[in-house]
This record gives structure tokens, sequence and C-alpha cells, in this order.
């Protein structure tokens, strides 16, 4: 990829990635759009560990913007602070399935990157789930704080970031859905959900990255540091924007995303049927 198309592709992703949208998804609609004809193998081999790179610049963001949280954390654990604690033990609960998930299914998915008509399918049904999954909440949900959460809850949520898996679905949609249905705040269910992406983006990264460094192709690592850089400074603003709407909105707030999913994944499906 020349450094133009990285950085396209860069901040396409460090918006997508925390908006309940499908960052992945866009990974894959981005090249159709710009009609970009990418080395082959380079989607085959190269083209995950290249979005990682981009995910981990997001996820450093993340430490930064919730940085008070991560240090109570991590002070937790060798002082007694109750409340961190267990954010902590939320944290790893939530963690574990979709770290299972990933190590099980992550080489069968990865041939899925470049399929354009699935990811554009995958993606109408992420605007379904955000669009009945607020819809459907249960009577009196919507008023917990991630403390309140039992680790069972926790663990479902988890369960649904691994959604995030399949191209169309996103992590950030699933996990704040399942965050409503488990009774969440719209402003807690969006943070618990950024906090939950940090570690496994971060343990992505610890697989993935090592690939780029040892890779034939001259120059991708530079490039890829480059558009991590990227994606982080507009994963920032994402995130910024996310939690001030979610803030502020506490009934619909899911709804222009949801019709935003229809819309991109459906005008993908008809140009390609008309233009095939």
């Amino acid at each position: 990829m020349t450094i133009l198309q990285t950085l396209i592709f860069a901040i396409v992703q460090g918006i997508t990635e925390l908006f309940p949208i499908s960052s992945v998804a866009h990974g894959v609609l981005t090249p159709y759009f710009f009609n970009w004809n990418l080395d082959p193998e380079f989607l085959k081999e190269h083209f995950l560990p290249f979005l990682v790179m981009l995910h981990l610049g997001t996820a450093i963001t993340l430490l930064l913007y919730f940085g008070t949280e991560w240090t109570k954390i991590v002070i937790s654990i060798f002082k007694k602070d109750d409340r961190s604690r267990k954010m902590m033990f939320l944290i790893v609960a939530g963690t574990i399935p979709a770290a299972v998930i990933g190590i099980l299914l992550e080489k069968p998915l990865r041939h899925m990157f470049s399929n354009v008509s699935s990811a554009a399918f995958f993606l109408i049904i992420n605007g379904f789930i955000l669009y009945w999954g607020e819809r459907l909440r249960g009577e009196g949900q919507g008023k917990k704080s991630i403390n309140d959460l039992s680790y069972k809850q926790a663990m479902t949520i988890g369960l649904f970031q691994s959604l995030a898996l399949i191209p169309g679905f996103s992590r950030s949609g699933a996990t704040m859905t399942a965050g409503f249905w488990m009774g969440l705040k719209h402003e807690e269910s969006a943070r618990f959900s950024m906090l939950l992406a940090t570690p496994i983006i971060i343990g992505a990264s610890i697989i993935e990255v090592p690939k780029l460094m040892h890779t034939d192709i001259a120059g991708l690592f530079q490039i890829s540091l480059i558009g991590g850089i990227a994606s982080g400074v507009a994963a920032f603003f994402s995130v910024w924007t996310l939690m001030k709407w979610f803030h502020s909105n506490e009934i619909n707030a899911m709804r222009p995303f949801a019709w935003y999913c229809w819309l991109l994944g459906g005008g993908v499906l008809i140009s390609q049927f008309i233009f095939r």
C-alpha cells in the first residue's frame, strides 16, 4: 500500500473502530470504493497484521483517554481498592470469551476479509442489531453502572464482542447492545465497550504485529506504523465524540448508526448487482 492509501485507510479505521459501524467491514469496503487493486498476496497474508497495527494505534488512544481509570485498575493489584479491582475482574471476565473464540476461529475467518458482498450483508444485519437491540431493552433497564454488573453479565457482553470476527459486525456495537440488555446506561455501556476493547486489541497486536517486522514486502512495517499513528489520532476524536453523544442521548442513540449501516450495506449490494 502507498502512504496515501494507508492514511485514508487509517483515518477510516480510527473512526469506525469505536463507532458501532464495523471497522473491519470498512476495511474491506474502503479499497472497493477507491478501486484499489491491492496485491492478493497482501490481502491473504499481510492484511490482518496491517489492520491490527492500525488497531494498536486505537488501543493506545483508549489507554490515554481512559488513563485515570486504567491507572486505578493497575494500582488496585497492589493496593486495596474494591471498586477498581472489581472493574479489573469484570474486564478480565469480558475479555476471555472473545480471546478464546478469536484464537480458535481467526484463521478460518481471515479469508472472509476480502469479501465485499459478505461484509455489506453483515453490515446490514449489524444495523438491525443496533436498532432492535436498543428498542428491546426490558422494563427498568438502563440504570446500572459498570460496577453493578455481575461477572456472568460481563462474560455475556464479552461473548458478543466475538461477533466482530465476522466483517460487518461491529465489536463496539455488539458489546454496547449487550450492555443495554444487561441494564447499563448508554454512557456506561459505551465506556465498558471501550475498556473491553483495549486488552483484546493489545493481545492481537502481540500476535500479529511481529509478522509485519518479518514480511518480505519492503517498507510495509514502516507504512503500517505511520498508519497506526494516524489511526490513533482519528480514534481520539472518535471516542471523544461518541462519549459526548451517549452522555446526551439516552434514548434512540443507536438509530443514526443503524441507518448508516443499512444505507451503506444496501448501497454496496445494489451496486454489485448492477455492475457485476
